[in-house]
């Protein structure tokens, strides 16, 4: 019953980080097409704490029970096979996150309530923009690659 209740717990880490990985690029994208700086503004703001709330706290569900369930199960996270890519994968994706997606969504944030009130959305909004949608695919990629090797169990 223990181990079940950790999976669960890490099944449900994996929904949020990266059911909110995909929706967020999704309506961010969507907000963009607008090019209403309101819309740009509240859009950019809710990337900064939808991350806060389902990203960081999927990573803590998804640890917490992934490293649980390991241990329940006696499971040796650094020496099987899959585990271990399954957490290369997942800390590629962080690294992404941490070292270029976050920073980019801070910045974006920044700019966007500076021009909800002129209006006028400076070209450096749209190119990190688009580094930010190209980069966030790439994290995301590896997140579903990594879903689909934990599933796999290879090797």
């Amino acid at each position: 019953m223990l181990y079940a209740g950790l999976k669960t717990l890490h099944l449900i880490g994996v929904v949020l980080l990266v059911g909110n990985a995909i929706v967020t690029l999704i309506w961010k994208l969507a907000a963009d097409r607008t090019r209403d700086p309101r819309i740009l503004a509240c859009a950019q703001r809710l990337v900064v704490v939808t991350d806060w709330w389902f990203t960081v706290g999927g990573v803590m569900l998804l640890a917490l029970g992934g490293y649980g369930a390991a241990l329940v199960a006696g499971l040796d996270v650094l020496n099987v096979g899959w585990l271990v890519w399954g957490q290369v994968l997942l800390a590629l994706s962080g690294a992404l996150w941490a070292g270029v997606l976050i920073p980019a969504q801070i910045r974006q944030s920044r700019q966007a309530r500076a021009f909800a009130e002129s209006g006028e959305i400076p070209a450096s909004y749209w190119r990190a923009g688009r580094r930010w949608a190209v980069w966030g695919v790439a994290a995301t990629a590896l997140l579903l690659v990594s879903i689909g090797v934990m599933v796999a169990k290879p090797g």
